[in-house]
């Protein structure tokens, strides 16, 4: 497929520059924003004609809104873990009545999702993970018992799409099952955030004890987990990854300007890293440009493992010279926040701290080599002990 942007599309990018700018600079608490852009019809553009209340849109015009908006001076997402990556799987794999119960709600951002993957000691190998669903006598539900880390959103979240084992002695990849969790469940239910380096609290733990999930919320069929998780995966890394090279190119020119400004950049080796920086950005979109158009003929297997290990390097390789090219001031805190926040980081630093863990959430660097060592060149699988 020739990835391109034709005529209709370009029409397109107008309607989306103009309700994006029409609500610029907008503060809304970010569930009224997720509604706003619900009523709006701009949640669910790739999940093509279903009636559940989101517009339809080509690939290219889906490309179009995810560059746009990480453009436009508008809040930051809360709803993309249930419309990028739950409602694809339920379109893949879920019941009819799955279908027609959660996808018009996350359509209207009235419901926001977290994922329960990892877990202590089952992060990047997923097919270790402890978490039990024990079937209720009367077999309507499931009690749910277990921990899980690094969940994004938790503290926000309505539902919660559970990957636990419902087989008792099951191990690895048997016997899993992927349960849809309500989160409100005083009592059953625990989130814990976690500060992180930065500061902040983007991640929690969830503690479930004896929580609840209907018998008719497991997707794709009890112990049909493995199968579902990793087609919900294969949905992780798709239009998003080129809204997310939006960003990277604003970090990019903050931190060459930067470079100009300190004088880090009449040095010869500065200058090369900073080409270095903005060539690997261009080959990131190309590949993300060139895997998008196969998309319709089959996505290649190893592809969302390729873009992962891309730009997790790159991203942590920034936060590193942009810490550089500041100099020795960029160990010091912003003076002007000190006395209100005593633990405050201007963006540089912010960037750099966070960064350290691009190569390791989402899949580690040694996952993504070995799915496309073991996946995608068919090279033996390593022995485990």
């Amino acid at each position: 497929m020739d990835f391109g942007f034709g005529d209709e599309d370009e029409a397109f990018r107008v309607e989306v520059k103009a309700w994006l700018g029409a609500h610029a600079g907008a503060h809304a608490e970010r569930r009224r924003w997720e509604r706003t852009l619900g009523a709006a019809g701009w949640i669910g553009l790739g999940w093509g004609e279903g009636g559940y209340g989101n517009r339809t849109a080509t690939l290219t015009q889906q490309v179009v809104w995810a560059e746009e908006y990480a453009r436009a001076d508008v809040p930051t997402r809360s709803g993309h873990i249930g419309e990028k990556l739950l409602a694809p799987t339920l379109i893949a794999f879920g019941s009819a009545e799955q279908k027609q119960r959660f996808l018009p709600a996350i359509a209207r951002g009235d419901e926001l999702w977290c994922q329960g993957y990892s877990e202590p000691g089952a992060g990047s190998d997923l097919a270790g993970v402890r978490t039990k669903a024990e079937r209720t006598d009367d077999g309507a539900s499931y009690r749910i018992t277990g921990q899980k880390i690094w969940t994004s959103l938790a503290h926000e979240a309505d539902w919660c799409f559970v990957l636990a084992r419902t087989e008792a002695g099951s191990s690895r990849h048997h016997g899993l099952s992927l349960l849809l969790v309500p989160m409100d469940q005083p009592g059953r239910i625990e989130v814990r955030p976690i500060r992180q380096m930065t500061g902040t609290s983007e991640f929690n733990e969830v503690f479930f004890d004896g929580a609840h999930a209907r018998a008719e919320h497991v997707v794709g069929g009890e112990g049909n987990g493995w199968r579902v998780a990793m087609g919900l995966l294969g949905f992780e890394r798709g239009v998003s990854t080129l809204a997310q090279q939006i960003g990277f190119e604003a970090e990019l020119g903050d931190v060459v300007r930067a470079a100009v400004d300190s004088g880090a950049a009449d040095d010869p080796v500065v200058r090369d890293r900073l080409v270095r920086q903005w060539a690997e950005l261009k080959v990131m979109r190309w590949n993300a440009l060139r895997t998008l158009g196969g998309a319709e003929a089959g996505a290649e297997p190893g592809a969302p493992s390729v873009a992962k290990l891309l730009w997790g390097r790159w991203h942590r390789r920034l936060g590193e010279l942009a810490m550089e090219v500041r100099g020795a001031g960029a160990a010091v805190g912003p003076r002007e926040w000190s006395a209100r926040e005593p633990y405050a980081l201007d963006p540089f630093q912010h960037l750099f701290l966070f960064s350290r863990a691009d190569t390791i959430y989402g899949g580690s660097d040694e996952v993504q080599r070995t799915i496309i060592a073991e996946r995608v060149l068919g090279l033996p699988k390593e022995p485990r002990g």
